[in-house]
């Protein structure tokens, strides 16, 4: 699978009494990029909850904080699918500085999918693994 890239502006209201991205906002920063690469790939979050009962839910997260993002910086998401099971996708993730090349933040987001009515694993659909591996 080919990375998926998405684009943030860092605001105001990201940034800490140091005047730094705070560090629980690269999560956010990266569960945006996790959903605009499903919806990319045609999966709605909202329609998968509905009308499959699918939903995905955050199962671990790894994140190295490496180089500090500013008040209006323009950073690049990069997103790819690591590994994959019957039950679960790890993403890896990486935040640039757009236009450079050395990384901000890393991660590693493992998301479980899950029975939205009994909240307990069930096997990813096939439909899904393939449009994401394409």
């Amino acid at each position: 699978m080919t990375d998926f890239l998405w684009l943030i502006r860092v605001y105001y209201e990201d940034t800490d009494s140091g005047g730094v991205v705070y560090y629980a906002n690269y999560l956010k920063f990266m569960e945006r990029a996790r959903t605009e690469m499903l919806r990319h790939k045609g999966f709605e979050q909202d329609r998968l909850r509905e009308e499959d009962q699918l939903l995905f839910v955050v199962r671990a997260v790894e994140m190295d904080l490496l180089q500090p993002a500013r008040f209006n910086d323009r950073l690049r998401v990069k997103t790819r699918i690591a590994d994959s099971t019957r039950t679960s996708l790890t993403f890896a993730q990486t935040i640039y500085r757009d236009g450079e090349e050395k990384p901000l933040c890393s991660g590693r987001i493992r998301v479980a999918c899950i029975d939205a009515q009994r909240w307990k694993p069930v096997a990813i659909p096939q439909q899904i693994i393939q449009e994401l591996m394409a």
